[in-house]
């Protein structure tokens, strides 16, 4: 990994994530680029998860300058803790809707990672504008990170892998192996509603060691789940049964009818969890 993107929009959320991007960078050798995206005019309605900060709205005219000073300081006090004083940040300001800046910067900055805080969406909300997170794993190039309230560290132990066993599958798994060669958790291998029609013999179980074998995962487990109509809450609630501190899933970043259609199993966990979720593209391949 060579570069992670945190969208930084001066709120604890947002600090918040870029402490675990900074844990990240540390761990696999990343530099960071901090990214504040002027929203002011475009995001007005207090239904925006990213509407401007309380202390942080500018006059327009000096706005990305004075957002920048304000990177440059969160880039020096963040440099001035011991943990993370080798790291290599950047700055940068632009202006848009947020997702799609997101969208463009890491196109042309080649980002390996985005981490951003987010604050879920429930309720008539979801329903009508979604998270500015789910907007950001549907379009980003790259897998996306998002990290919730509360926490504190970041240190997974136990990761929670849902999963189809498909072929497409196979990238998420090699992308894992990366992250357990920073984190040593141990994964376990949630498998829903069996849409690959695979017998209740093993395997399941035997098509996993396969992928894992492949991707060059250590330290797996299977989970064997009924079928279930409502799969985010059903992640959730393993999340919760096994002690994960993180969930790592495969996404098809469905667009307009097929969106509307089948909407995001990823895009629901993120906005329900209570501990991180990093999305995967399926068509990400690691070193982009």
């Amino acid at each position: 990994m060579k570069k992670i993107l945190v969208p930084i929009d001066f709120s604890d959320n947002a600090e918040n994530a870029l402490f675990v991007a900074a844990d990240i960078a540390r761990k696999s050798g990343a530099m960071l680029e901090l990214l504040h995206v002027n929203i002011a005019s475009v995001y007005s309605t207090p239904l925006s998860e990213f509407s401007p900060a309380v202390g942080a709205t500018f006059e327009d005219r000096d706005y990305d300058s004075t957002a920048l000073t304000q990177l440059e300081k969160i880039k020096f006090e963040l440099l001035g803790n011991p943990e993370f004083e080798g790291l290599t940040i950047q700055t940068r300001v632009d202006d848009g809707y947020l997702h799609s800046a997101i969208k463009n910067v890491a196109d042309e900055d080649k980002a390996d990672l985005v981490v951003m805080g987010t604050k879920g969406a429930s309720g008539l909300n979801e329903f009508l504008v979604g998270s500015n997170t789910e907007k950001v794993i549907r379009t980003s190039p790259c897998p996306v990170l998002a990290v919730p309230p509360g926490v504190e560290k970041f240190d997974p132990k136990v990761v929670l892998l849902p999963t189809t066993l498909k072929n497409d599958q196979s990238n998420a798994f090699r992308y894992v192996a990366q992250w357990q060669k920073w984190y040593p958790f141990l994964v376990k291998a949630l498998y829903l509603n069996n849409p690959s029609n695979l017998p209740t013999d093993g395997s399941a179980e035997a098509l996993k060691n396969r992928f894992a074998e492949a991707a060059g995962l250590t330290k797996t487990d299977v989970i064997m789940t009924s079928e279930s109509f409502f799969e985010d809450t059903t992640i959730l609630g393993y999340a919760d049964q096994v002690n994960a501190d993180l969930i790592i899933m495969a996404t098809h970043q469905r667009h307009g009818l097929s969106h509307m259609v089948f909407g995001s199993i990823t895009e629901d966990t993120v906005n329900h969890s209570h501990i991180p979720v990093l999305a995967v593209p399926v068509h990400w391949h690691i070193g982009g």
